[in-house]
């Protein structure tokens, strides 16, 4: 009996770890390419790019990045202590996404959950940071796990006229979900200076691929689409970062303007933004993973409708919260802190259940949902 418990032991620990290795197969293609080993042309780019300073790409303002070394291990101590508050106590309400045509003059945003968002724009369609994965991570098997499921299935979505990625972060940038839509769609990859490299790495090619620089811009579908700075950082690996740049973006169409600003600091440029490129019909801002130990890297709340209003917002949609625990802050935090803020300084928002349409020419009333999750 013993022999057969030991067997049997012997049997389950070994379909572990293969199990394990399966998992793990996949580290190595998630971690994506060097952009200057990828080819002499993307290379000189990179070298040439303003933001690119003794190696690698830089905020031009100052800015601090998430700590390291023994501050990082207190806080992933802080991580494993009171986790019941930063997540939601109850089931998060889906919508079914609607399904008819976009409006071919108007302007309609679908949040799918954390920063990923569909915005029909005049009658296009514009998919913003696709992540369908349950884990932003290099392996299924750690890292931070979705709240809720996805409103759709990936080959649910319609087609799609541009795919825009604002850096390459796993929460921002997944691999599985590039490799999906670049089986199931036809619409070309919109990105950051180097993070063409990754896509090719994947498997999209190479004329699926528009790399920008800050401030250089490309037409795309009868639609604009304008490289804007952001105060933030990048890297798939701890060991190796900011050899990719990372932005904001402008969709401009005849007459509706879109502005998303992917993962950033609060910064001063966004008034610039604003004058050059606004006003914005609709800004998708980030309000939730901030800290006190990454003051310059995400927004608090009050400071995405600070940018919202610098940028000559005319609607606030909050992305970047409610779908994976990135940072300590209680799970409904952000957007409490949004709503006050928003009507202290009188600035328009929408608060979108994950899945549910919302039309810039018919915006309903804030329903506080999270408010039973909570």
């Amino acid at each position: 009996m013993a022999g057969m418990r030991t067997t049997l032991g012997v049997v389950a620990g070994g379909a572990a770890l293969a199990a394990a290795a399966w998992a793990l197969r996949e580290v190595p293609a998630e971690l994506g390419l060097r952009p200057l080993t990828s080819g002499p042309e993307r290379a000189s780019r990179i070298r040439r790019s303003p933001q690119f300073v003794n190696g690698a790409f830089a905020n031009p303002m100052p800015d601090s990045t998430p700590p390291a070394g023994p501050q990082g291990l207190a806080l992933l101590g802080e991580f494993a202590r009171g986790r019941r508050q930063r997540r939601p106590h109850g089931w998060i309400p889906l919508r079914v996404p609607p399904s008819d045509p976009p409006p071919a003059d108007g302007l309609r945003a679908v949040w799918y959950g954390h920063a990923t968002t569909l915005v029909e724009i005049e009658g296009r369609r514009v998919l913003f940071d696709p992540v369908w994965s349950d884990r932003v991570s290099p392996t299924p098997l750690l890292g931070p796990k979705r709240h809720h499921e996805m409103p759709l299935d990936i080959g649910e979505l319609p087609p799609i006229d541009a795919i825009v990625i604002s850096h390459d972060h796993y929460d921002h940038l997944d691999m599985a979900t590039v490799r999906s839509l670049t089986n199931s769609q036809k619409a070309p990859f919109v990105v950051p200076l180097g993070v063409g490299a990754h896509l090719e790495r994947w498997g999209v090619p190479t004329y699926r691929i528009i790399e920008l620089d800050w401030d250089e811009e490309a037409q795309v579908a009868g639609l604009r689409f304008v490289a804007t700075a952001a105060r933030h950082f990048s890297g798939r690996t701890s060991v190796r970062s900011n050899d990719t740049l990372w932005g904001s973006w402008v969709v401009a169409g005849a007459t509706k303007r879109v502005f998303y600003a992917g993962d950033s600091g609060y910064f001063d440029g966004y008034k610039g933004i604003g004058a050059k490129h606004g006003p914005f019909d609709l800004t998708l801002m980030p309000i939730g993973a901030y800290g006190p130990g990454w003051p310059d890297i995400h927004m608090t709340p009050e400071e995405a409708v600070a940018a919202h209003l610098d940028l000559g917002g005319r609607l606030l949609l909050p992305v970047h919260w409610a779908t994976f625990t990135l940072s300590l802050h209680p799970w409904a935090e952000p957007v409490e802190r949004l709503w006050r803020e928003s009507k202290a300084r009188d600035a328009a928002i929408v608060i979108p259940r994950p899945g549910e349409g919302v039309d810039t020419a018919s915006v309903p009333p804030v329903e506080d949902w999270w408010q039973i999750t909570s």
